[in-house]
């Protein structure tokens, strides 16, 4: 006896199904339409594996805190806090501990509480499904399911595993979670489709984690667990690896180069001591004493803190950040690609133009009245004073199978989403289903079908039964013989018919889906008696921009970031939309998602940045979407909400997921999360990552300037014999105090004037560029050149420990005062400058007040092993720590008065 392949597998191509006929695909799952039996399907549940999707792993609280040590400052940290315990100095090396312990506890709290709020929102829930087996229906949990298994369907169902489909009646899914589109789709159990058709357009099938609005229907499964349609996209999301941020590879890089730049200097110190023939311990404390200085241990901290601060401003604008150094990336982006339903658009159908026979009547968004919601020829008009355009809002309320509700002000509607469209629009003219029923009483109705393409409601009148239909044009034009107009009715002849499908054309042009709308007096509430009907009107429906969307669309393009939309969508209607939002001029290109899937990687890398829009994209189109723009060197930030866009979000630098419509692995696949679903607080996001990218920059040039000053400090009392001028610990404490506090009040600086009107910064850009480079080694020398004046004079006119302490205090006051040249280019004596960030004032006389302990309070300065200074060492420190901070803001207000 020959074995059989596994049902679903490797015997027919993954997703093909719908290009079988029935037979053979119940042929080739080995199964019949009265369903397995139970012994088959527990076989089949063994060798198969439960249909089990994917479960949220939990993020390690001991991966978060190992993640912490992979951090080239702590490893240099750490080297120097070893050598001074084997150098016996037990000080330091507790001191160092403290510093490395007090960095990792501040990044693993922030980190672990977004993983953790993450985690509690990814929450997944347990579905059951209705199974024939041997021909009687039971309900199962979904994870027992199996191919081969015959499923009932029912409206109100998720559907808990990919099929085919045996039968349906009146069936209609909502597909969101993998095409991105919320419009019901209508499936019928028909014929085999060709191969090449989308997951949209499968209408004989069923796919796993989409909900079932209307109908019943039955169908085969196909597909379990990581087999399915959604698991495919799974998989394809798992074999993505997320890329470092621009944040993280910038801090690599400068981290490996001040672990050279470090070794190099602790090795020069070593020689020069070495050579002037100092004993080996004061050589070790001063190699110690450098590499302490090379390495600016509020870095780590401050760069935390500064993300978490973001972290935190961006929660209260709705956006949840997962991961820290994403915050920094938003503010490199250089392109935005959205899906457009839901996320460019409103997510909801609205009815934009009503067509009769003689009007074209354009819906206005607002207005006070009726009469000014309703425009002919940009002219406000009365419903009430146009037959056709009353009759056409009676008919779209009456059939109809919504209704319209209130709750906290706003307006809740189950049900189709174009149902609810033209309740509105008849709510605008002052009409209320409800109100209407009292006139009209329902006499029964007849559902939406695929088939047929319509759906009536009959209602019982004075006169007798009138049936209310609305459907495709097409389908309804067929059933109808008169056309209503302002006078009444008259006869369509074939001149008429041609003239209103050509009005159906040119709204559907516009972008528009197009219902038609139409009436009969009738004998019986039956499909049978749907002929002879009354054209009423056409109503055009469209998914409208959300609000704010052009604006912040606006607002990006004058920073330099491109938006491109990425949809599941027709491409028509997706040009539409971005012309709408002005996205789309005349030059920019739009592509379906067949011609990318033509395309190879070379031929889309080098098309990508023409293109502002891509209609029905696949998952896989999504991916490669993303990974061409960055090829070619774009920070790239991705919207979506559905399943079909986990793997792009995964791909690109910022992956943004929909809070409340947003799949589950959509938001696992994303690093921010929008809680509100606005597009606009994107915009908030982008700025807000700009103002962090421009305070780390601030402070990391603060804090390199200040550890550079130390270095130089220490060669130059090398040079002149002197390489033991600062203890390990007192540098020690000049990082903690000076640079710490200072340099965490520049992570709250306010945002520069015009952020959001100059280029991002390129993802290569260094951390540092060429100005910032010749800040810090500018202002590192002037600190350095009155430091080791102080000492100098301390030697001349005191002795070695007062020099010390001299320059151990010129050093600090002046890293203080060189505070005011860190938080802008411009001028900050100005009054309001100051006042603008009341927090780098603060941490300024802070930290001179904790300085001054030190010179005041002899168990401080014991600790460290300095001297009290006199009168006249007071005065020449003050004198020559203000010497940074004057020529600076000089410097500064030369440049703010020179024209242009």
């Amino acid at each position: 006896m020959g074995v059989h392949p596994a049902p679903g597998t490797s015997e027919t191509r993954p997703g093909a199904w719908h290009a079988l006929a029935q037979p053979e695909v119940l042929s080739r799952l080995r199964t019949r339409p009265e369903g397995l039996s139970q012994a088959e399907a527990a076989s089949r549940l063994i060798q198969m594996g439960p249909n089990i999707f994917r479960v949220v792993r939990p993020v390690s609280a001991w991966a978060v805190l190992l993640r912490q040590f992979r951090n080239i400052l702590m490893l240099l940290l750490a080297l120097a806090g070893s050598a001074a315990a084997l150098a016996g100095d037990a000080g330091d090396a507790i001191a160092i501990g403290c510093v490395i312990v007090l960095n990792i506890a501040i990044g693993f709290g922030t980190e672990i509480r977004a993983h953790r709020a993450m985690e509690a929102l990814l929450a997944l829930e347990v579905r059951q499904a209705r199974v024939i087996r041997a021909g009687h229906t039971q309900l199962v949990n979904a994870s027992e399911l199996v191919p081969g298994d015959v499923i009932a369907l029912e409206a109100g169902q998720a559907v808990p595993a990919d099929a085919r489909l045996l039968d349906a009646a009146e069936l209609q899914t909502v597909e969101a979670p993998l095409t991105g589109e919320p419009e019901p789709v209508g499936k019928r159990a028909g014929d085999a489709l060709p191969p090449e058709t989308p997951v949209a357009d499968r209408s004989n099938m069923v796919y796993m984690a989409t909900g079932i609005v209307t109908g019943a229907g039955s169908g085969v499964v196909v597909a379990t667990g990581m087999r399915t349609e959604v698991g495919r996209i799974g998989r394809l999301t798992e074999s993505v690896t997320k890329q470092r941020t621009p944040m993280e590879r910038r801090l690599t890089v400068l981290g490996h180069r001040l672990a050279l730049a470090s070794i190099i200097a602790a090795l020069l110190v070593a020689a020069l001591g070495a050579l002037q023939g100092m004993p080996l311990a004061q050589v070790a404390q001063a190699a110690i004493a450098l590499a302490v200085a090379a390495v600016p241990e509020g870095l780590p901290v401050v760069a935390t803190i500064a993300m978490a601060i973001g972290v935190r401003r961006m929660a209260r604008r709705h956006a949840l950040v997962r991961h820290l150094p994403v915050v920094e990336t938003l503010g490199s982006a250089s392109v935005i690609c959205a899906d457009k339903t839901g996320t460019l658009t409103t997510g909801r159908m609205t009815a934009t133009v009503i067509r009769t026979a003689d009007h074209e009547i354009a819906v206005a968004e607002a207005g006070e009245q009726p009469s000014s919601r309703f425009l002919v020829d940009g002219q406000p008009v009365d419903p009430a004073e146009l037959p056709a355009l009353a009759l056409a809002l009676r008919v779209g309320a009456l059939a109809n199978a919504s209704v319209l509700s209130e709750r906290g002000g706003a307006v809740e509607a189950p049900g189709d989403s174009t149902d609810v469209a033209l309740l509105v629009v008849a709510r605008q003219a002052g009409l209320e289903r409800r109100d209407l029923l009292e006139t009209w009483p329902l006499a029964g109705q007849l559902p939406f079908s695929s088939e047929r393409m319509l759906t009536a409601a009959f209602h019982e009148s004075d006169t007798g039964l009138t049936a209310f239909v609305k459907g495709s044009p097409g389908a309804i034009l067929e059933r109808s013989n008169r056309i209503a107009t302002a006078d009444g009715s008259r006869m369509m002849g074939p001149e008429e018919r041609e003239q209103l499908m050509g009005m159906n054309r040119d709204l559907a042009r516009r972008g528009l889906r197009v219902l038609a709308l139409a009436t009969s007096t009738v004998t019986r509430a039956h499909e049978d008696v749907l002929h002879g009907l009354t054209w009423v009107a056409f109503a055009g429906l469209s998914d409208p921009p959300a609000s704010g969307v052009a604006t912040t669309i606006r607002t990006f393009r004058e920073a330099g970031i491109r938006t491109v939309m990425i949809t599941g969508d027709q491409r028509d209607t997706a040009a539409r939309v971005a012309r709408e939002l002005g996205m789309l001029d005349d030059g920019g290109l739009v592509l379906d998602g067949a011609e990318v899937d033509a395309m190879d990687d070379v031929a889309l890398e080098k098309m990508a940045p023409g293109v502002t829009v891509f209609g029905r994209t696949s998952p896989e189109a999504k991916l490669r979407i993303v990974a061409a723009l960055q090829r070619r060197g774009e920070v790239v930030a991705m919207l979506g909400d559905g399943v079909n866009d986990a793997a792009a979000l995964r791909q690109a630098d910022i992956g943004v997921a929909m809070g409340r419509r947003g799949t589950d692995m959509a938001k696992e696949a994303a690093d921010v999360i929008l809680e509100d679903d606005r597009f606009a607080t994107i915009g908030v996001v982008v700025r807000e990552g700009r103002v962090i990218f421009d305070n780390v920059r601030k402070f990391v040039a603060y804090l390199f300037s200040c550890n550079l000053a130390e270095i130089m400090v220490l060669l130059g009392a090398g040079v002149a014999g002197h390489p033991g001028v600062l203890a390990p610990l007192q540098i020690l404490w000049l990082n903690l105090l000076t640079d710490t506090f200072p340099a965490l009040a520049l992570a709250v600086e306010p945002a520069e004037p015009g952020i959001m009107r100059r280029q991002p910064v390129s993802a290569d850009a260094g951390i540092l560029p060429r100005d910032r480079q010749g800040f810090v080694v500018g202002y590192a020398s002037l600190i350095a050149v009155v430091t080791l004046a102080a000492f100098a004079w301390g030697l001349r006119h005191r002795d070695a420990a007062m020099a010390t302490a001299m320059a151990f205090m010129t050093l600090a006051f002046s890293q203080i005062g060189h505070l005011g040249n860190a938080r802008s280019d411009r001028p900050v004596v100005a009054w309001r400058r100051v006042i603008a960030n009341p927090f780098a004032l603060g941490s300024a006389l802070l930290a001179m007040g904790l300085q001054l302990l030190v010179g005041f309070w002899s168990p401080l300065r014991d600790l460290l092993k300095v001297v009290g200074l006199d009168g006249t060492a007071w005065v020449m420190v003050v004198v020559l720590a203000l010497v940074p901070a004057v020529v600076g803001q000089a410097l500064r207000a030369a440049r703010a008065m020179r024209p242009g």
